[in-house]
């Protein structure tokens, strides 16, 4: 079975976006492009919820066209290009949307479709909402949790309304020179 991992960027108090959504915080270099660039090699599948799908959308299938494009957005442009894409979401119609699925209801048995198909990992990029519908129908496997060196104080949480607890095994921690710590852990009996 495949299992989905979450892929996000945190403050150290365990908020994944500013009380407006910011993101503005959030470290980034060539290190952790070149690192996540091979993490997400292992996945076919790209999860997201609607507002993130349409921020990707909006810029990472031209990223690799334009003269100022990086090694960076060179590369993800390509893995853009052909990961299948899946999109949860009530309002987003799928006409016209290359090589990606719209789920708007029966989220639990819709992922567990996708889960029993082959192929590789199945990566939930950011999307706070989608990941707290996952996580409520215990549908993340782990968690690849990059944490930044920030107190935010306030904002979006990772962890919602979490009604039993939710065990994890950490498998490894990668620290990078910009200060942001991986933290990789699976859910414990995965």
């Amino acid at each position: 079975m495949r299992k989905i991992f979450s892929f996000m960027h945190i403050s150290l108090d365990g908020f994944v976006a500013g009380p407006n959504g910011e993101m503005n915080w959030i470290k980034v270099d060539e290190e952790i492009f070149d690192y996540v660039g091979k993490r997400i090699s292992e996945g076919s599948t790209a999860l997201y919820g609607r507002v993130t799908y349409q921020m990707m959308e909006s810029y990472w299938p031209t990223a690799a066209d334009k003269p100022t494009a990086s090694k960076h957005d060179i590369e993800h442009s390509q893995w853009y290009k052909k990961v299948h894409k899946v999109v949860l979401s009530k309002t987003l119609e799928d006409a016209d949307l290359p090589n990606t699925t719209i789920i708007s209801d029966n989220l639990l048995n819709s992922i567990n479709e996708i889960k029993q198909q082959p192929g590789g990992d199945i990566l939930l990029f950011g999307s706070p909402t989608a990941t707290h519908s996952l996580i409520q129908l215990n549908l993340i496997d782990g968690y690849w949790l990059f944490v930044n060196p920030i107190v935010l104080g306030q904002g979006i949480p990772l962890f919602v309304d979490i009604k039993d607890k939710i065990k994890l095994n950490l498998l490894n921690t990668r620290q990078f020179t910009c200060g942001v710590t991986e933290l990789n852990y699976i859910v414990d009996g995965q």
